[in-house]
């Protein structure tokens, strides 16, 4: 039983394949009847060579038009064959029959290449799909039980083993591992992950067991989310290719008005025979057909659609990997873009008689009972110390926190604050604190009863890749940078130095934003915006090109950017502006070899130096290898 069940499948898998080996073994076997004077069994077996090449083709075609009232180009080939095979018969030229025959086999030889190449980019974009397990391991009443993904709920507890794939989207609980994300994010190196940090589905665990809480339904999960976008991405056409669509409707009326002509006005005009008269205009309407010049930009597309999506970029449609390549401005959004949106102890300076130490155990004594980031950055600089909680802590939102430690006052917060509680603060201290604030660092200021023990200065942490993607991005010839943030602008401008950034708009609304990507489209047209918050949505949407970051950008951002990518790395910008003028210079590279072989095999036609299979070899010649062309951009 396992064998023809082996066939079965193959012969669904493969059925292109399959109808062009029986259409040519029944052509074989046709033509050598007909060589040996057995008509009866030639016209038994010729007719069975043109249905079972040629029934798909002539099913489209049909299905065509009928429901669309549109003419397609595999009805023209059907036709084309037809027509051959009947001018044979009634000039008793059966040769006519062998080539009509070779018309439909050679079409549908071209059809199953066609097939096997755009199944490779299928592959490559369909094997997100097997990124996720069916099944979860969950902790129910401290027992392991397997439950489908579909039933997980947010809450639940799940555990991975070592070398098992991350079933949902979740926070570790317990356990610390290294996790291969490159199927997600593109990234090549394991990353390490412990208690309190996010884990993605479709990622693959190390060496440590991890349980793990789902924070977020299945069907949310980062990798749900690719899958649903790149489904979305392959059955949107972009401009052009609806272009082309448009196009080919309208050049098929056309060839078929030529063709009539053909058939019919040469034998008055030039005096041709009425067999060459039919069989030059059944020639013309295989060699004019535009089947070449359809297969020119969506197997490209798709090409770079899977290309990105391996490396982490992940495009939602053809028209932006198109638009990408265009972009001639790029704003950039600052917190959370060109910055990691994490805020970090900078630089601790102490009053001469205190330690650094001295100054981050008060500091920490009081922020470790606050939720604000600044607090949690001075907990993390302060991890390997020894300190003491206070009591009766007191935050008071945009200006300080107050409490007690050790039966003493503890005050942390901006100069003004600060200052109701303390003598004075010290000159030298005041000088480095404006210093630090004229660079864009948050100075926050650290008393103990009526004393000033020291500052601390928190920065948010520029991306270590921002400085070589602006200047790679300036080499690529983008022609303005700028940077968008509702910060002041002492903080932007020392940002936007360091990455190499020189034009800044600073302390703007969402709506200021939304105007800046306007006024830059009426000078450059092609504006790309990269950002990550709510308030970038509208920038993003305005934009020709949004881009966002996949992970630390919020759901809004992700939903109305064209390209998220995966990793957060700044750097696959400058990949994807490169993977967008690489498509288009091979959709142009196939549009003229397209064109180029209609025009060469149109004028054979008409001088006469081509007959019927050579014309079908010709065509179906330039549509494989303008789609292996598009393939090209797998690599």
């Amino acid at each position: 039983m396992l064998y023809p069940q082996r066939f079965t499948q193959f012969t669904k898998e493969h059925a292109d394949t399959v109808a062009a080996l029986l259409c040519g073994l029944l052509l074989f076997l046709g033509w050598f009847a007909l060589h040996l004077g057995w008509l009866g069994l030639a016209f038994l077996l010729l007719p069975a060579a043109y249905v079972i090449g040629g029934y798909d083709s002539a099913r489209e075609g049909l299905t065509t038009l009928f429901k669309e009232k549109e003419l397609d180009v595999d009805l023209l080939m059907i036709v084309a064959a037809i027509g051959a095979a009947s001018l044979g018969l009634w000039r008793r030229e059966y040769h006519l029959i062998i080539d009509g025959a070779i018309l439909i086999l050679i079409f549908a030889i071209s059809g199953a290449l066609e097939g096997y190449a755009m199944q490779r980019t299928e592959r490559s974009i369909r094997s997100l799909m097997s990124l996720t397990p069916d099944i979860a391991r969950v902790l129910l009443q401290g027992r392991e039980e397997e439950i489908p993904i579909s039933q997980l709920k947010v809450g639940d507890e799940i555990v991975v083993k070592p070398g098992e794939l991350i079933p949902t989207d979740g926070i570790i609980l317990s356990g610390y591992s290294t996790l291969n994300q490159a199927a997600i994010t593109g990234e090549s190196l394991p990353i390490e992950k412990t208690v309190g940090e996010e884990v993605f589905a479709g990622t693959l665990n190390g060496y440590g067991a991890l349980q793990i809480k789902v924070h977020k339904p299945a069907q949310s999960s980062l990798i749900q989310r690719v899958i649903r976008l790149v489904e979305q991405a392959q059955t949107e056409a972009p401009p052009s290719q609806e272009f082309i669509d448009r196009f080919e409707k309208r050049y098929a009326k056309v060839i078929v008005v030529a063709g009539i002509l053909l058939a019919t006005l040469p034998p008055f005009l030039w005096g041709w025979d009425w067999e060459t008269t039919i069989y030059r205009a059944l020639t013309f309407l295989v060699v004019a057909s535009p089947c070449a010049l359809m297969a020119a930009i969506m197997p490209t597309l798709l090409s770079g659609i899977a290309n990105g999506a391996r490396q982490g970029i992940l495009f939602k449609n053809g028209a932006q990997l198109e638009k990408i390549g265009k972009v001639r401005a790029i704003a950039f959004d600052k917190t959370g873009t060109l910055t990691t949106g994490q805020v970090q102890v900078f630089q601790v300076i102490s009053a001469s008689e205190y330690t650094q130490d001295d100054v981050l155990k008060t500091a920490v004594s009081v922020e470790s009972s606050s939720e604000h980031p600044i607090g949690k950055a001075i907990v993390q600089a302060a991890r390997d110390l020894n300190w003491v909680s206070a009591i009766q802590v007191q935050a008071i939102p945009g200006q300080g926190i107050v409490g007690i430690a050790q039966e003493q006052q503890i005050i942390v917060g901006n100069a003004v604050f600060v200052q109701q509680y303390v003598i004075n603060l010290p000159e030298k201290l005041r000088e480095i604190a404006q210093s630090l604030e004229l660079e864009g660092k948050t100075v926050v200021w650290v008393a103990r009863g009526v004393e000033v023990m020291g500052v601390i200065a928190i920065a948010d942490q520029v991306r270590s890749q921002a400085a070589a993607t602006i200047s790679r991005l300036k080499k690529l010839g983008v022609e303005q940078i700028v940077m968008l943030t509702g910060d002041n602008q002492e903080t932007a401008q020392s940002i936007a130095k360091a990455v190499g950034i020189d034009r800044v708009y600073a302390q703007l609304l969402p709506e200021d934003k939304l105007d800046v990507i306007r006024r830059l489209q009426q000078q450059y047209q092609t504006v790309a915006m990269v950002g990550d918050g709510i308030n970038d949505a509208p920038a993003l949407a305005q934009a020709s090109v949004g881009i966002a970051m996949g992970i630390s950008g919020s759901d809004v951002a992700l939903e109305t950017a064209d390209i998220v990518l995966m990793a957060d790395r700044l750097e696959k910008i400058a990949v994807a502006i490169h993977l967008g003028r690489r498509s288009q210079l091979i959709v142009k590279q196939n549009i003229v070899v397209a064109l180029g072989f209609i025009l060469l095999l149109l004028v054979g036609n008409f001088l006469g130096n081509i007959n019927l299979p050579i014309g079908v070899i010709g065509h179906e010649g330039s549509t494989v290898l303008v789609t292996l062309s598009g393939l090209r951009l797998l690599k």
